[in-house]
């Protein structure tokens, strides 16, 4: 058969990577897709810079839509990230009736949707494996492996800036801002690291997985996230001595009432396997009702690893060429015309433990102030700590695990607590999974 041709938008890491991954490997990839996959054409901005990886023999451009717009390639690769302008290429390449490979969670989380249905429409695919958790083929685990599952829930790192951040806190006792400037001067965080740092990247990663794992809609706006900015060094060596240790997760909960969307920091117990999931490393647990949990675990990004997994799709895609377009396995795992209108839960009516940490003035009686506001509200204590004051000032921290409540009893106690004029300041809150 003759050469499946590919064209490449974008060749900065993911890009370079995946050229060197398809040129290295060619005669391998041949033979498990069928046929001779091939890069005759590449875009980048700047065509004189110094690359990763070795273009003889590509065709380049710094036009996109030459690529496109090209009756000869058969598949594109959108490996340039962001959502304005992409998303048009993406639209048009699918319109002229190439499919379309891209590693871009944002796209996809905002826009997937729509992509989709103009991708069904046209008969083409759109894989998007790369997308999350770099080459963890968690998509392919969720959406193949696990489909005689009902999915009960998923936990995961899903991004490694965060994770390295979280991991330096704990075994070196830094701060928080310590670390992040270490983490620029790295790489592993941007300039502006909000996406990072304030959980929106995970975010997008979790809408993705979680429209696969319960075949709803993807829904990035009803995702609830909160970053790991607040998380102090002593909250992470009172987590280590209450036997817990703090990770930013993105999880998705499928309850009686609704699925729960949330990214926030989280105590897991430290004898959890993904709780020693360390750096930047990633890794998603996921329960599914027949198999129990499992844990997929590697590279959350880098050039190779995230090229294993457009190089996956690639391959996938090759693979179905020759088929029914009806019979393919469909975008979100679920036939796009069975997708459940499952409502997504406010922040409001999640159910969790948590961890509270707050300082109070050393006095009889304060103890007996706070947990008397919690009983109000129905919460439980599942353990406390109280240590010796910190400072002269006489401010002594307050520990305290609680048994599972519901969110707005929680933020309504919280606001009780601070209002009483022996605490100091904000009560500092992590919510608590035991992800058993």
């Amino acid at each position: 058969m003759k050469p499946v041709k590919v064209g490449v938008l974008g060749l900065g890491t993911v890009g370079g990577g995946t050229v060197n991954v398809l040129k290295r490997n060619a005669a391998e990839i041949a033979r498990r897709a069928g046929r001779e996959i091939v890069i005759t054409r590449a875009s980048a901005r700047d065509l004189n810079r110094e690359r990763i990886c070795d273009t003889q023999g590509i065709v380049l451009t710094t036009d996109p839509y030459e690529i496109i717009n090209d009756p000869e390639i058969d598949i594109v690769l959108e490996l340039i990230g962001g959502c304005g302008p992409v998303k048009e290429m993406v639209l048009t390449a699918i319109a002229n009736g190439k499919h379309v490979v891209t590693a871009n969670k944002a796209l996809i989380a905002l826009h997937g949707n729509e992509i989709f249905a103009r991708a069904s429409e046209k008969g083409v695919m759109v894989a998007f494996e790369a997308a999350v958790a770099g080459g963890i083929p968690i998509i392919k685990a969720i959406r193949e492996g696990l489909s005689g599952n009902q999915i009960q829930w998923l936990a995961g790192i899903i991004n490694g800036t965060g994770n390295f951040i979280l991991t330096e806190m704990r075994d070196k006792g830094r701060d928080f801002s310590d670390v992040l400037a270490e983490a620029q001067a790295l790489g592993y965080a941007e300039a502006d690291p909000t996406f990072d740092v304030e959980g929106i990247d995970a975010g997008h990663k979790l809408t993705i997985l979680a429209s696969i794992a319960f075949g709803i809609p993807l829904q990035f706006d009803k995702v609830f996230t909160e970053g790991i900015t607040k998380i102090t060094r002593e909250d992470v060596e009172y987590a280590e001595a209450l036997g817990y240790r703090i990770k930013h997760l993105g999880i998705a909960r499928k309850t009686p009432e609704g699925i729960e969307l949330r990214v926030h920091p989280t105590l897991i117990p430290a004898r959890r396997l993904i709780a020693n999931v360390d750096g930047v490393m990633n890794a998603v647990l996921v329960k599914g009702d027949a198999v129990g949990p499992t844990l997929y675990y590697g590279a959350g990004a880098g050039a190779e690893p995230t090229a294993s997994a457009v190089v996956a799709d690639v391959v996938d895609v090759v693979r179905a060429l020759t088929g029914d377009p009806e019979n393919r396995v469909p975008h979100l795992a679920f036939q796009a015309d069975s997708l459940a209108d499952i409502p997504v839960l406010p922040s409001e009516e999640f159910k969790t433990a948590y961890y509270l940490c707050l300082h109070a003035e050393d006095k009889p009686g304060v103890l007996a102030d706070v947990t008397r506001i919690l009983a109000n509200h129905q919460i439980s204590i599942e353990a406390i700590i109280q240590k010796e004051a910190l400072d002269d000032k006489g401010f002594m921290p307050i520990i305290m695990l609680t048994q599972i409540t519901l969110e707005k009893e929680m933020n309504a106690a919280i606001a009780e607590i601070e209002a009483l004029p022996m605490v100091n300041g904000k009560v500092n809150r992590i919510r608590l999974e035991t992800l058993g």
